[in-house]
């Protein structure tokens, strides 16, 4: 079932202090999702980011 929306199944995730986690942005590539994680991280943000593909959540 295609309805012609871009397909964009990489994650980037954030996970807080109060081990919250929330969805940052979604990207057609992992190439794309990792290289925006790895520029929120080199910006000294505290938070955890991380690269998930859609559907298949990476075990805490």
């Amino acid at each position: 079932m295609n309805d012609g929306s871009p397909v964009l199944p990489w994650l980037v995730i954030r996970q807080d202090d109060n081990d919250n986690c929330y969805r940052v942005g979604r990207y057609a590539t992992e190439e794309e999702a990792r290289q925006l994680a790895d520029t929120l991280e080199a910006k000294g943000h505290k938070q955890l980011y991380w690269v998930e593909r859609a559907g298949r959540p990476t075990p805490l």
